[in-house]
Protein backbone atom coordinates (compact mmCIF):
# COMPACT_ATOMS: atom_id res chain seq x y z
CA UNK A 1 0.00 0.00 0.00
CA UNK A 2 1.50 3.33 -1.00
CA UNK A 3 1.81 6.30 1.35
CA UNK A 4 -0.98 8.31 -0.32
CA UNK A 5 -3.49 5.56 0.45
CA UNK A 6 -2.27 5.32 4.05
CA UNK A 7 -2.72 9.08 4.35
CA UNK A 8 -6.34 8.80 3.12
CA UNK A 9 -7.02 6.07 5.69
CA UNK A 10 -5.42 8.12 8.46
CA UNK A 11 -7.60 11.05 7.44
CA UNK A 12 -10.73 8.86 7.69
CA UNK A 13 -9.62 7.54 11.08
CA UNK A 14 -8.83 10.99 12.50
CA UNK A 15 -12.15 12.37 11.32
CA UNK A 16 -14.08 9.49 12.88
CA UNK A 17 -12.10 9.69 16.13
CA UNK A 18 -12.79 13.41 16.55
CA UNK A 19 -16.48 12.80 15.84
CA UNK A 20 -16.55 10.19 18.62
CA UNK A 21 -14.69 11.93 21.43
CA UNK A 22 -11.21 10.73 20.49
CA UNK A 23 -11.79 7.04 19.78
CA UNK A 24 -12.38 5.10 16.58
CA UNK A 25 -12.55 1.42 15.62
CA UNK A 26 -10.69 -0.54 12.97
CA UNK A 27 -13.93 -2.22 11.75
CA UNK A 28 -15.52 1.18 11.10
CA UNK A 29 -12.46 2.53 9.28
CA UNK A 30 -12.12 -0.65 7.22
CA UNK A 31 -15.72 -0.22 6.09
CA UNK A 32 -15.23 3.49 5.27
CA UNK A 33 -11.95 2.77 3.44
CA UNK A 34 -13.56 0.09 1.26
CA UNK A 35 -16.42 2.46 0.49
CA UNK A 36 -14.24 5.43 -0.50
CA UNK A 37 -11.25 3.58 -2.03
CA UNK A 38 -12.84 0.75 -4.09
CA UNK A 39 -9.51 -0.74 -5.23
CA UNK A 40 -8.83 -1.85 -1.66
CA UNK A 41 -11.62 -4.43 -1.87
CA UNK A 42 -9.26 -6.77 -3.73
CA UNK A 43 -6.69 -6.73 -0.91
CA UNK A 44 -8.85 -6.78 2.22
CA UNK A 45 -6.65 -9.28 4.05
CA UNK A 46 -3.50 -7.26 3.40
CA UNK A 47 -4.93 -3.90 4.45
CA UNK A 48 -6.76 -5.06 7.61
CA UNK A 49 -3.63 -5.16 9.86
CA UNK A 50 -2.40 -1.84 8.41
CA UNK A 51 -5.72 -0.19 9.26
CA UNK A 52 -5.57 -1.68 12.78
CA UNK A 53 -2.12 -0.12 13.27
CA UNK A 54 -3.32 3.29 12.06
CA UNK A 55 -6.40 3.15 14.31
CA UNK A 56 -4.36 2.08 17.34
CA UNK A 57 -1.89 4.92 16.81
CA UNK A 58 -4.69 7.49 16.58
CA UNK A 59 -6.51 6.15 19.64
CA UNK A 60 -3.35 6.73 21.67
CA UNK A 61 -3.20 10.41 20.73
CA UNK A 62 -4.96 12.85 23.13
CA UNK A 63 -8.18 14.32 21.78
CA UNK A 64 -6.81 17.86 21.53
CA UNK A 65 -3.78 16.61 19.59
CA UNK A 66 -6.08 14.77 17.16
CA UNK A 67 -7.91 18.02 16.46
CA UNK A 68 -4.58 19.85 16.01
CA UNK A 69 -3.40 17.29 13.46
CA UNK A 70 -6.64 17.68 11.49
CA UNK A 71 -6.22 21.47 11.51
CA UNK A 72 -2.64 21.15 10.28
CA UNK A 73 -2.76 18.20 7.87
CA UNK A 74 -6.41 18.03 6.74
CA UNK A 75 -7.89 21.53 7.02
CA UNK A 76 -10.55 20.65 4.43
CA UNK A 77 -12.34 18.63 7.13
CA UNK A 78 -12.85 21.83 9.10
CA UNK A 79 -14.49 23.70 6.22
CA UNK A 80 -18.19 23.94 6.92
CA UNK A 81 -20.18 22.41 4.11
CA UNK A 82 -23.14 24.44 2.93
CA UNK A 83 -26.29 23.12 4.55
CA UNK A 84 -28.81 21.60 2.22
CA UNK A 85 -32.20 23.17 2.36
CA UNK A 86 -34.29 20.82 4.43
CA UNK A 87 -37.84 20.04 3.48
CA UNK A 88 -40.28 18.01 5.51
CA UNK A 89 -41.60 14.85 3.89
CA UNK A 90 -41.36 13.57 0.33
CA UNK A 91 -41.48 15.63 -2.89
CA UNK A 92 -44.90 16.36 -4.43
CA UNK A 93 -46.47 13.48 -6.35
CA UNK A 94 -47.04 14.00 -10.06
CA UNK A 95 -50.71 13.93 -10.98
CA UNK A 96 -51.92 13.49 -7.40
CA UNK A 97 -55.35 14.75 -6.34
CA UNK A 98 -56.18 15.33 -2.69
CA UNK A 99 -58.31 12.51 -1.32
CA UNK A 100 -57.93 10.35 -4.44
CA UNK A 101 -54.41 8.88 -4.14
CA UNK A 102 -54.27 5.10 -3.66
CA UNK A 103 -50.94 3.34 -3.19
CA UNK A 104 -50.13 -0.31 -2.54
CA UNK A 105 -47.39 -2.28 -0.82
CA UNK A 106 -47.24 -5.72 -2.53
CA UNK A 107 -44.70 -8.00 -0.78
CA UNK A 108 -44.38 -11.64 -1.77
CA UNK A 109 -44.70 -13.81 1.38
CA UNK A 110 -41.50 -15.72 0.61
CA UNK A 111 -39.23 -14.41 3.39
CA UNK A 112 -38.88 -12.08 6.34
CA UNK A 113 -39.22 -8.31 5.72
CA UNK A 114 -36.01 -6.27 5.61
CA UNK A 115 -34.88 -2.65 5.39
CA UNK A 116 -35.73 -2.58 1.67
CA UNK A 117 -39.34 -3.54 2.44
CA UNK A 118 -39.38 -0.86 5.13
CA UNK A 119 -38.41 1.80 2.60
CA UNK A 120 -41.11 0.73 0.14
CA UNK A 121 -43.84 0.48 2.79
CA UNK A 122 -42.96 3.82 4.37
CA UNK A 123 -42.91 5.64 1.02
CA UNK A 124 -46.26 4.06 0.04
CA UNK A 125 -47.80 5.05 3.37
CA UNK A 126 -46.32 8.57 3.47
CA UNK A 127 -47.73 9.43 0.04
CA UNK A 128 -51.15 7.97 0.84
CA UNK A 129 -51.34 10.05 4.01
CA UNK A 130 -49.86 13.16 2.38
CA UNK A 131 -52.81 13.28 0.00
CA UNK A 132 -55.50 11.95 2.36
CA UNK A 133 -55.65 8.73 0.35
CA UNK A 134 -55.45 5.00 1.03
CA UNK A 135 -52.76 2.32 1.31
CA UNK A 136 -53.44 -1.28 0.29
CA UNK A 137 -51.38 -4.15 1.71
CA UNK A 138 -51.54 -6.80 -1.02
CA UNK A 139 -49.69 -10.08 -0.64
CA UNK A 140 -48.38 -11.19 -4.03
CA UNK A 141 -48.91 -14.90 -3.37
CA UNK A 142 -48.85 -16.50 -6.81
CA UNK A 143 -45.79 -18.72 -6.41
CA UNK A 144 -46.82 -21.49 -3.96
CA UNK A 145 -43.41 -23.15 -4.16
CA UNK A 146 -41.78 -20.26 -2.25
CA UNK A 147 -44.49 -19.06 0.11
CA UNK A 148 -45.33 -19.93 3.74
CA UNK A 149 -47.93 -18.71 6.23
CA UNK A 150 -44.99 -17.88 8.50
CA UNK A 151 -43.98 -15.13 6.07
CA UNK A 152 -47.49 -13.60 5.91
CA UNK A 153 -47.34 -13.27 9.69
CA UNK A 154 -43.75 -11.94 9.68
CA UNK A 155 -44.60 -9.21 7.18
CA UNK A 156 -47.63 -8.06 9.20
CA UNK A 157 -45.61 -8.09 12.43
CA UNK A 158 -42.86 -6.06 10.74
CA UNK A 159 -45.30 -3.46 9.40
CA UNK A 160 -47.04 -3.16 12.76
CA UNK A 161 -43.67 -2.61 14.43
CA UNK A 162 -42.79 0.08 11.88
CA UNK A 163 -46.11 1.76 12.60
CA UNK A 164 -47.26 1.46 8.97
CA UNK A 165 -51.06 1.71 8.83
CA UNK A 166 -52.87 0.22 5.85
CA UNK A 167 -56.52 0.63 4.89
CA UNK A 168 -57.08 -2.73 3.24
CA UNK A 169 -55.45 -6.17 3.22
CA UNK A 170 -55.83 -8.69 0.41
CA UNK A 171 -54.03 -11.48 -1.42
CA UNK A 172 -53.54 -11.57 -5.16
CA UNK A 173 -54.83 -15.16 -4.98
CA UNK A 174 -58.21 -13.76 -3.81
CA UNK A 175 -58.76 -12.78 -7.45
CA UNK A 176 -57.72 -16.00 -9.22
CA UNK A 177 -60.99 -16.42 -11.12
CA UNK A 178 -60.81 -12.82 -12.33
CA UNK A 179 -57.17 -13.30 -13.38
CA UNK A 180 -58.17 -16.41 -15.36
CA UNK A 181 -60.92 -14.38 -17.04
CA UNK A 182 -58.45 -11.63 -18.02
CA UNK A 183 -55.96 -14.18 -19.33
CA UNK A 184 -58.69 -15.74 -21.47
CA UNK A 185 -59.54 -12.27 -22.78
CA UNK A 186 -55.93 -11.87 -23.92
CA UNK A 187 -56.07 -15.27 -25.67
CA UNK A 188 -59.42 -14.53 -27.37
CA UNK A 189 -58.16 -11.11 -28.45
CA UNK A 190 -55.03 -12.59 -30.04
CA UNK A 191 -52.74 -10.94 -27.46
CA UNK A 192 -51.56 -14.21 -25.92
CA UNK A 193 -50.92 -17.81 -26.98
CA UNK A 194 -50.18 -21.17 -25.37
CA UNK A 195 -46.62 -22.44 -25.82
CA UNK A 196 -45.58 -26.10 -25.34
CA UNK A 197 -41.91 -25.62 -26.26
CA UNK A 198 -39.32 -26.87 -23.80
CA UNK A 199 -37.79 -24.29 -21.48
CA UNK A 200 -34.41 -24.53 -23.23
CA UNK A 201 -36.07 -23.75 -26.59
CA UNK A 202 -38.01 -20.81 -25.16
CA UNK A 203 -34.81 -19.35 -23.65
CA UNK A 204 -32.81 -19.88 -26.85
CA UNK A 205 -35.50 -18.27 -29.00
CA UNK A 206 -35.66 -15.26 -26.69
CA UNK A 207 -31.89 -14.82 -26.95
CA UNK A 208 -31.98 -15.20 -30.74
CA UNK A 209 -35.06 -12.96 -31.11
CA UNK A 210 -37.10 -15.51 -33.05
CA UNK A 211 -40.68 -16.67 -32.61
CA UNK A 212 -41.55 -20.32 -32.02
CA UNK A 213 -44.08 -22.40 -33.97
CA UNK A 214 -46.59 -22.15 -31.08
CA UNK A 215 -47.00 -18.43 -31.76
CA UNK A 216 -48.53 -19.35 -35.14
CA UNK A 217 -51.26 -21.50 -33.62
CA UNK A 218 -54.87 -20.48 -34.24
CA UNK A 219 -57.44 -19.54 -31.61
CA UNK A 220 -58.90 -23.06 -31.54
CA UNK A 221 -55.51 -24.55 -30.67
CA UNK A 222 -54.87 -21.96 -27.97
CA UNK A 223 -58.29 -22.44 -26.35
CA UNK A 224 -57.86 -26.23 -26.38
CA UNK A 225 -54.46 -25.92 -24.70
CA UNK A 226 -55.88 -23.43 -22.18
CA UNK A 227 -58.52 -25.96 -21.11
CA UNK A 228 -55.90 -28.70 -20.81
CA UNK A 229 -53.75 -26.49 -18.55
CA UNK A 230 -56.28 -27.08 -15.76
CA UNK A 231 -56.33 -30.87 -16.04
CA UNK A 232 -54.00 -32.72 -18.44
CA UNK A 233 -50.75 -30.82 -18.86
CA UNK A 234 -48.08 -31.22 -16.18
CA UNK A 235 -45.85 -28.55 -14.68
CA UNK A 236 -43.38 -27.27 -17.27
CA UNK A 237 -45.29 -28.63 -20.29
CA UNK A 238 -47.16 -25.47 -21.25
CA UNK A 239 -47.18 -21.72 -20.54
CA UNK A 240 -49.32 -18.77 -21.59
CA UNK A 241 -47.20 -16.15 -23.34
CA UNK A 242 -48.02 -12.52 -24.14
CA UNK A 243 -47.57 -11.53 -27.77
CA UNK A 244 -44.91 -8.90 -27.32
CA UNK A 245 -42.14 -8.28 -29.83
CA UNK A 246 -39.48 -10.97 -30.23
CA UNK A 247 -37.27 -8.40 -32.00
CA UNK A 248 -37.48 -5.89 -29.15
CA UNK A 249 -34.27 -4.58 -27.57
CA UNK A 250 -36.17 -4.78 -24.29
CA UNK A 251 -35.86 -8.48 -23.47
CA UNK A 252 -38.89 -8.27 -21.16
CA UNK A 253 -41.10 -7.80 -24.25
CA UNK A 254 -39.96 -10.98 -25.99
CA UNK A 255 -43.20 -12.90 -25.48
CA UNK A 256 -43.07 -13.13 -21.66
CA UNK A 257 -44.93 -15.65 -19.48
CA UNK A 258 -48.42 -14.70 -18.29
CA UNK A 259 -49.49 -17.99 -16.65
CA UNK A 260 -47.82 -21.29 -15.79
CA UNK A 261 -48.58 -24.55 -14.00
CA UNK A 262 -47.26 -24.95 -10.43
CA UNK A 263 -48.34 -28.17 -8.74
CA UNK A 264 -47.11 -27.29 -5.23
CA UNK A 265 -49.70 -26.81 -2.50
CA UNK A 266 -50.57 -23.19 -1.79
CA UNK A 267 -50.40 -22.15 1.91
CA UNK A 268 -53.99 -20.82 1.79
CA UNK A 269 -55.71 -22.57 -1.13
CA UNK A 270 -53.94 -25.94 -0.94
CA UNK A 271 -54.74 -27.83 -4.21
CA UNK A 272 -57.57 -25.60 -5.39
CA UNK A 273 -55.48 -23.99 -8.16
CA UNK A 274 -52.69 -25.33 -10.35
CA UNK A 275 -52.50 -22.55 -12.97
CA UNK A 276 -50.82 -19.47 -11.51
CA UNK A 277 -50.33 -15.99 -13.01
CA UNK A 278 -46.85 -14.52 -13.29
CA UNK A 279 -45.99 -11.38 -11.34
CA UNK A 280 -45.89 -9.28 -14.52
CA UNK A 281 -49.45 -10.28 -15.41
CA UNK A 282 -51.05 -10.20 -11.96
CA UNK A 283 -49.50 -6.91 -10.77
CA UNK A 284 -50.87 -4.99 -13.75
CA UNK A 285 -54.39 -6.40 -13.36
CA UNK A 286 -54.44 -6.03 -9.57
CA UNK A 287 -53.17 -2.44 -9.61
CA UNK A 288 -55.87 -1.52 -12.12
CA UNK A 289 -58.83 -3.20 -10.37
CA UNK A 290 -57.71 -2.04 -6.91
CA UNK A 291 -57.88 1.58 -8.01
CA UNK A 292 -54.17 2.21 -7.46
CA UNK A 293 -53.29 5.67 -8.76
CA UNK A 294 -49.53 5.59 -8.12
CA UNK A 295 -47.68 2.28 -8.18
CA UNK A 296 -44.22 2.56 -6.62
CA UNK A 297 -41.64 -0.09 -7.30
CA UNK A 298 -37.90 -0.40 -7.20
CA UNK A 299 -35.66 0.56 -10.09
CA UNK A 300 -34.89 -2.98 -11.27
CA UNK A 301 -38.50 -3.21 -12.54
CA UNK A 302 -38.08 -0.19 -14.81
CA UNK A 303 -37.77 -2.26 -18.01
CA UNK A 304 -40.99 -4.07 -17.08
CA UNK A 305 -43.05 -0.89 -17.32
CA UNK A 306 -43.48 -1.34 -21.08
CA UNK A 307 -45.04 -4.77 -20.49
CA UNK A 308 -47.17 -3.49 -17.59
CA UNK A 309 -48.77 -0.87 -19.81
CA UNK A 310 -49.00 -3.20 -22.85
CA UNK A 311 -51.09 -5.71 -20.86
CA UNK A 312 -53.47 -3.00 -19.62
CA UNK A 313 -53.75 -1.49 -23.12
CA UNK A 314 -54.60 -4.91 -24.59
CA UNK A 315 -57.33 -5.38 -21.98
CA UNK A 316 -58.51 -1.74 -22.24
CA UNK A 317 -58.08 -1.35 -18.47
CA UNK A 318 -57.34 1.74 -16.40
CA UNK A 319 -53.61 2.49 -16.12
CA UNK A 320 -51.99 3.61 -12.84
CA UNK A 321 -48.87 5.79 -12.89
CA UNK A 322 -45.78 3.68 -12.20
CA UNK A 323 -42.93 5.41 -10.33
CA UNK A 324 -39.53 3.88 -9.60
CA UNK A 325 -37.21 4.48 -6.67
CA UNK A 326 -33.88 2.99 -5.67
CA UNK A 327 -33.53 -0.11 -3.56
CA UNK A 328 -32.18 0.38 -0.07
CA UNK A 329 -29.50 -1.73 1.52
CA UNK A 330 -26.59 -1.36 3.91
CA UNK A 331 -22.95 -1.78 3.04
CA UNK A 332 -21.92 -5.33 3.90
CA UNK A 333 -25.50 -6.34 4.89
CA UNK A 334 -27.17 -7.99 1.86
CA UNK A 335 -30.97 -8.13 1.67
CA UNK A 336 -31.14 -10.77 -1.07
CA UNK A 337 -32.90 -14.00 -0.02
CA UNK A 338 -30.50 -15.81 -2.35
CA UNK A 339 -27.67 -14.79 0.00
CA UNK A 340 -29.50 -14.80 3.35
CA UNK A 341 -31.10 -18.25 3.13
CA UNK A 342 -27.81 -20.16 2.69
CA UNK A 343 -26.34 -18.26 5.66
CA UNK A 344 -29.19 -19.53 7.82
CA UNK A 345 -29.19 -23.04 6.37
CA UNK A 346 -25.42 -23.34 6.92
CA UNK A 347 -25.79 -21.91 10.47
CA UNK A 348 -23.47 -19.00 9.72
CA UNK A 349 -26.13 -16.81 11.30
CA UNK A 350 -28.62 -17.87 13.96
CA UNK A 351 -31.82 -16.97 12.08
CA UNK A 352 -33.71 -14.07 10.56
CA UNK A 353 -33.38 -12.16 13.85
CA UNK A 354 -29.57 -12.45 13.95
CA UNK A 355 -28.44 -8.91 14.87
CA UNK A 356 -26.02 -8.77 11.92
CA UNK A 357 -28.84 -8.93 9.37
CA UNK A 358 -30.86 -6.10 7.77
CA UNK A 359 -34.21 -7.83 8.46
CA UNK A 360 -36.70 -5.91 10.57
CA UNK A 361 -36.62 -8.66 13.20
CA UNK A 362 -32.83 -8.32 13.43
CA UNK A 363 -32.87 -4.52 13.57
CA UNK A 364 -35.51 -4.62 16.31
CA UNK A 365 -33.49 -7.15 18.31
CA UNK A 366 -30.38 -5.02 17.89
CA UNK A 367 -32.13 -2.00 19.39
CA UNK A 368 -32.88 0.06 16.28
CA UNK A 369 -36.20 1.88 16.66
CA UNK A 370 -38.96 2.13 14.04
CA UNK A 371 -38.85 5.93 14.46
CA UNK A 372 -35.19 5.94 13.42
CA UNK A 373 -35.91 3.76 10.38
CA UNK A 374 -38.67 6.10 9.22
CA UNK A 375 -36.47 9.18 9.68
CA UNK A 376 -33.65 7.37 7.88
CA UNK A 377 -35.82 6.42 4.89
CA UNK A 378 -37.24 9.93 4.53
CA UNK A 379 -33.81 11.53 4.95
CA UNK A 380 -32.53 9.69 1.88
CA UNK A 381 -34.96 11.51 -0.36
CA UNK A 382 -36.73 10.10 -3.40
CA UNK A 383 -34.15 9.05 -5.96
CA UNK A 384 -33.43 6.38 -8.54
CA UNK A 385 -29.73 6.37 -7.63
CA UNK A 386 -28.67 3.16 -5.90
CA UNK A 387 -28.77 3.61 -2.14
CA UNK A 388 -26.12 1.61 -0.31
CA UNK A 389 -26.11 3.54 2.91
CA UNK A 390 -23.53 3.34 5.70
CA UNK A 391 -25.12 1.78 8.77
CA UNK A 392 -23.73 4.52 11.01
CA UNK A 393 -26.18 7.01 9.43
CA UNK A 394 -29.05 4.97 10.85
CA UNK A 395 -27.15 4.59 14.13
CA UNK A 396 -26.80 8.35 14.44
CA UNK A 397 -30.56 8.87 14.08
CA UNK A 398 -31.28 6.04 16.48
CA UNK A 399 -28.87 7.40 19.10
CA UNK A 400 -30.80 10.67 19.31
CA UNK A 401 -34.04 8.77 19.85
CA UNK A 402 -32.92 6.21 22.46
CA UNK A 403 -30.61 8.44 24.48
CA UNK A 404 -33.25 10.13 26.64
CA UNK A 405 -34.76 6.84 27.84
CA UNK A 406 -31.58 4.75 28.11
CA UNK A 407 -30.61 3.98 31.70
CA UNK A 408 -26.89 4.42 32.37
CA UNK A 409 -25.36 1.35 34.02
CA UNK A 410 -21.81 0.34 34.87
CA UNK A 411 -20.34 -2.66 33.06
CA UNK A 412 -16.87 -4.17 33.41
CA UNK A 413 -15.17 -6.39 30.84
CA UNK A 414 -11.85 -8.18 31.48
CA UNK A 415 -12.41 -7.58 35.22
CA UNK A 416 -9.71 -7.00 37.81
CA UNK A 417 -10.38 -7.14 41.53
CA UNK A 418 -9.74 -4.08 43.66
CA UNK A 419 -10.08 -3.65 47.40
CA UNK A 420 -10.82 -0.14 48.65
CA UNK A 421 -10.97 0.95 52.26
CA UNK A 422 -12.96 3.84 53.71
CA UNK A 423 -15.79 3.89 51.19
CA UNK A 424 -19.37 4.92 52.00
CA UNK A 425 -21.75 2.06 52.83
CA UNK A 426 -24.38 3.06 50.28
CA UNK A 427 -24.76 5.52 47.41
CA UNK A 428 -27.62 6.60 45.16
CA UNK A 429 -26.93 7.02 41.44
CA UNK A 430 -29.17 8.77 38.89
CA UNK A 431 -30.33 6.55 36.03
CA UNK A 432 -29.62 9.35 33.52
CA UNK A 433 -27.25 12.34 33.69
CA UNK A 434 -29.84 14.91 32.55
CA UNK A 435 -33.29 13.27 32.41
CA UNK A 436 -35.41 12.39 35.43
CA UNK A 437 -35.90 8.64 34.95
CA UNK A 438 -35.30 7.56 38.51
CA UNK A 439 -32.38 6.51 40.68
CA UNK A 440 -30.89 3.30 42.00
CA UNK A 441 -29.33 2.54 45.35
CA UNK A 442 -26.04 0.61 45.50
CA UNK A 443 -24.88 -1.06 48.70
CA UNK A 444 -21.09 -0.98 48.80
CA UNK A 445 -18.36 -3.03 50.40
CA UNK A 446 -14.61 -2.95 49.92
CA UNK A 447 -14.45 -5.29 46.93
CA UNK A 448 -15.05 -3.97 43.42
CA UNK A 449 -14.43 -5.05 39.84
CA UNK A 450 -12.81 -2.56 37.47
CA UNK A 451 -11.44 -3.10 33.97
CA UNK A 452 -7.94 -4.54 33.65
CA UNK A 453 -7.19 -2.04 30.88
CA UNK A 454 -7.85 0.84 33.28
CA UNK A 455 -5.29 -0.28 35.87
CA UNK A 456 -2.42 -1.77 33.87
CA UNK A 457 -0.13 1.27 34.29
CA UNK A 458 -1.13 2.28 37.81
CA UNK A 459 1.52 2.88 40.47
CA UNK A 460 1.29 3.32 44.22
CA UNK A 461 0.16 6.87 44.97
CA UNK A 462 -1.79 7.30 41.69
CA UNK A 463 -5.43 8.31 41.82
CA UNK A 464 -8.52 7.10 39.98
CA UNK A 465 -12.02 8.51 39.96
CA UNK A 466 -14.69 5.84 40.28
CA UNK A 467 -17.55 7.37 38.30
CA UNK A 468 -20.47 8.38 40.51
CA UNK A 469 -18.63 7.30 43.65
CA UNK A 470 -15.46 9.35 44.23
CA UNK A 471 -11.67 9.32 44.13
CA UNK A 472 -9.41 6.43 45.13
CA UNK A 473 -5.70 6.59 45.88
CA UNK A 474 -3.70 3.46 45.07
CA UNK A 475 -1.92 2.04 48.13
CA UNK A 476 -0.81 -1.30 46.67
CA UNK A 477 -0.64 -2.76 43.16
CA UNK A 478 -0.19 -6.52 43.86
CA UNK A 479 -2.95 -7.26 44.80
CA UNK A 480 -4.61 -3.99 43.85
CA UNK A 481 -5.72 -1.96 46.85
CA UNK A 482 -6.62 1.65 47.49
CA UNK A 483 -8.24 4.03 49.90
CA UNK A 484 -11.23 6.29 49.38
CA UNK A 485 -10.04 9.86 48.83
CA UNK A 486 -13.27 11.91 48.77
CA UNK A 487 -15.52 13.37 46.09
CA UNK A 488 -13.53 16.40 44.92
CA UNK A 489 -13.55 16.61 41.13
CA UNK A 490 -10.04 16.49 39.68
CA UNK A 491 -9.52 16.98 35.96
CA UNK A 492 -6.24 15.16 35.56
CA UNK A 493 -7.12 11.73 36.96
CA UNK A 494 -8.68 8.92 34.86
CA UNK A 495 -12.41 8.24 35.27
CA UNK A 496 -13.43 4.58 35.28
CA UNK A 497 -16.58 2.50 35.73
CA UNK A 498 -16.88 -0.19 38.40
CA UNK A 499 -19.16 -2.92 39.75
CA UNK A 500 -19.56 -4.25 43.29
CA UNK A 501 -18.20 -7.82 43.30
CA UNK A 502 -20.82 -9.43 45.56
CA UNK A 503 -23.76 -8.15 43.48
CA UNK A 504 -22.16 -8.30 40.04
CA UNK A 505 -24.22 -10.12 37.42
CA UNK A 506 -22.37 -11.97 34.71
CA UNK A 507 -23.87 -11.60 31.23
CA UNK A 508 -22.79 -12.00 27.63
CA UNK A 509 -22.79 -9.08 25.18
CA UNK A 510 -23.10 -9.83 21.46
CA UNK A 511 -21.33 -7.25 19.30
CA UNK A 512 -22.45 -7.41 15.64
CA UNK A 513 -20.39 -5.86 12.87
CA UNK A 514 -20.35 -5.89 9.07
CA UNK A 515 -21.50 -9.27 7.75
CA UNK A 516 -19.64 -9.10 4.44
CA UNK A 517 -16.42 -7.34 3.53
CA UNK A 518 -16.55 -6.97 -0.21
CA UNK A 519 -18.05 -10.30 -1.30
CA UNK A 520 -16.43 -12.29 1.50
CA UNK A 521 -18.42 -13.45 4.52
CA UNK A 522 -16.83 -11.92 7.61
CA UNK A 523 -16.20 -14.83 9.99
CA UNK A 524 -15.53 -12.31 12.78
CA UNK A 525 -18.78 -10.40 12.28
CA UNK A 526 -20.20 -11.41 15.68
CA UNK A 527 -18.06 -10.97 18.77
CA UNK A 528 -19.16 -12.33 22.15
CA UNK A 529 -17.74 -10.94 25.37
CA UNK A 530 -18.40 -11.94 28.98
CA UNK A 531 -18.86 -8.99 31.30
CA UNK A 532 -20.02 -8.09 34.80
CA UNK A 533 -22.89 -5.61 35.16
CA UNK A 534 -24.73 -4.00 38.06
CA UNK A 535 -27.40 -6.18 39.65
CA UNK A 536 -29.96 -3.50 38.63
CA UNK A 537 -29.76 -5.03 35.13
CA UNK A 538 -31.94 -7.93 36.32
CA UNK A 539 -34.77 -5.51 37.16
CA UNK A 540 -35.00 -4.15 33.62
CA UNK A 541 -37.51 -5.53 31.12
CA UNK A 542 -36.30 -7.49 28.11
CA UNK A 543 -36.00 -5.15 25.17
CA UNK A 544 -34.93 -2.21 27.33
CA UNK A 545 -32.21 0.00 25.83
CA UNK A 546 -29.27 0.66 28.18
CA UNK A 547 -26.14 2.73 27.86
CA UNK A 548 -23.24 0.97 29.49
CA UNK A 549 -20.90 3.71 30.66
CA UNK A 550 -17.80 4.17 28.45
CA UNK A 551 -18.96 1.32 26.18
CA UNK A 552 -22.12 2.11 24.25
CA UNK A 553 -25.84 1.48 23.88
CA UNK A 554 -27.07 -2.11 24.28
CA UNK A 555 -30.48 -3.75 24.25
CA UNK A 556 -31.37 -6.28 26.93
CA UNK A 557 -31.99 -9.50 25.02
CA UNK A 558 -32.48 -11.76 28.03
CA UNK A 559 -31.53 -12.13 31.69
CA UNK A 560 -28.08 -13.33 30.67
CA UNK A 561 -27.50 -11.54 27.37
CA UNK A 562 -27.46 -8.07 25.83
CA UNK A 563 -26.87 -6.98 22.24
CA UNK A 564 -24.65 -4.04 21.33
CA UNK A 565 -26.66 -1.45 19.43
CA UNK A 566 -24.08 1.24 18.67
CA UNK A 567 -21.82 3.82 20.27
Amino acid sequence: MDDSVKEKIRKLALQNAVEHEGKTQDKIILSKALGTIPELRKIVKEITPIISDIVNSINQIPFEQQKSEIAKEFPDLLVEKPKKEEREGLPPLDGAEQGKVITRFPPEPNGYPHIGHAKAAIIDEEYARMYGGKLILRFDDTNPEAERLEYWAAIKVGLDWLGVKYDMVKNTSDDMELLYKKCLELINGGFAYLCTCKQETVSANRREMKACKCSLGDLEQNLERWEKMFSKYKQGEVIVRFRGDMKSENTVMRDPVMCRIIEAKHPIHADKYRVWPSYDFSVAIEDSIDGVTHAFRTKEYELRNELYYAILDALKMRKPKVIEFSRLGFEGMPVSKRILRPLIEECKVSGYDDPRLPTLEALKRRGITPEAIRKFVLSLGFTKADTLAPFDTLESLNRKIVDADSIRLHMVKNPAKMKISGMPNVITLPNHPTKDIGTREIILDENLYIESEDIKNLKTGDELRLMGLGNVQITKTEPLEGKYAGEELKQQIPKVQWVVQKDAQKIKILIPSQLFIGEQFNEKSLEEIDVFVESYYSQLKEGKEIQFVRFGYCRKDSVLQAIYTHK
